[in-house]
């Protein structure tokens, strides 16, 4: 299902195996920090969302911001910027808790209700939102309505490539379950760092 390279093809992104390629290698070499930081966010996540009678509220209010700082933290590894400092990067989130929280709440509310419609609608929205927290990060003087608004229209015409993207890893992930998600723990840094490299490339194509 991997796409085939067209020469004649507009702004032409680097082809997903090449993009998890690159955020493998971006890995190398360095993975105990991502590996820490991925172990990290899970049990705090895990944590939160098993409050009895609070789970759902929780979640809301710890689990959505810190994903977003999650993947965030995970841009600023891939740009080289503090890297050892990863591990407790994506509490930044609490930083701006406000804006992480009102802007993550706005894309988990927008595909539940996409969602209620149908399933695939719902899953289409998630990947046209799917930029949001690098928008974010690159320009905090934007309000959480134009960061989405800027997903949308940069992923319009990508999203099934960053679905196949996704879907390049799920013999990975399915190992990772064989071992009690234990392997996991490698496996989503990955996923992330291969996120970020799409941003990376959509960006600087579409600013070019």
């Amino acid at each position: 299902m991997e796409e085939t390279f067209n020469p004649n093809a507009p702004a032409m992104m680097p082809a997903n195996v090449d993009i998890r390629r690159a955020a493998k290698a971006t890995l190398s070499g360095r993975w105990l920090n991502p590996v820490l930081c991925t172990l990290v966010y899970c049990v705090v996540a895990g944590i939160v969302s098993a409050i009895p009678w609070l789970g759902y509220v929780a979640a809301l209010l710890v689990v959505c911001p810190l994903g977003f700082g999650y993947s965030v933290a995970f841009l600023r590894h891939v740009r080289g910027e503090d890297v050892d400092g990863l591990v407790l990067r994506p509490f930044d989130a609490f930083k701006e808790y406000g804006r992480y929280l009102g802007t993550s709440l706005l894309v988990s509310v927008f595909v539940m209700l996409w969602t209620l419609l149908l399933i695939i609608p719902g899953i289409i929205m998630s990947y046209a939102y799917s930029m949001t927290p690098y928008i974010m990060k690159d320009n905090p003087e934007m309000s959480a309505m134009d960061c989405i608004k800027k997903s949308k229209e940069m992923m319009r015409g990508y999203k099934w490539k960053l679905f196949l993207l996704d879907l390049g890893f799920i013999g990975w992930i399915l190992l990772g379950c064989l071992t009690l998600g234990i392997y996991l723990l490698w496996v989503e840094p990955w996923i992330t760092t291969a996120r970020a490299k799409f941003y990376e490339e959509l960006k600087a194509r579409q600013n070019s």
